[in-house]
């Protein structure tokens, strides 16, 4: 009889363990997608300056003026068919929404497309 208590023991432990291991992971779970909606909170409003500035990182480091850590010292020769089509696509979201934009947001682009062809001729000549 001693032995059978036993073996019951073995098993509620066995079952004890289990529960906690299926608990320990629904935790996890609970954590990461808390986390997973934490980061996603933490990204900016989708907006039209946000689009723009995008765009316009892409071109500036195309054009070799924002680089990596990794690259600050080197010499990098500019992707002038990728500054260059960014600059296309700043300039035909400006001819789409033209007469759409706020004047600030009308402001912002021209700003942003002026710098953007006037580093792209003073980097070419």
């Amino acid at each position: 009889m001693a032995d059978e208590s036993k073996e019951k023991k073995l098993i509620i432990d066995e079952d004890w363990k289990t529960q906690a291991q299926k608990e320990k992971e629904k935790l996890k779970e609970q954590v990461d997608q808390a986390s997973s909606e934490k980061e996603r909170s933490e990204l900016p409003e989708a907006d039209f300056a946000g689009l723009v500035s995008m765009l316009a990182t892409q071109a500036f480091y195309a054009l070799g003026l924002i680089r990596t850590e990794e690259n600050k010292d080197k010499h990098i020769e500019p992707d002038w068919a990728m500054a260059r089509y960014n600059i296309d696509l700043l300039d035909m979201l400006e001819s789409k929404c033209k007469d759409n934009l706020q004047p600030e947001e009308k402001a912002m682009l021209d700003a942003t497309l002026s710098q953007l062809r006037m580093a792209f001729v003073e980097l070419s000549k």
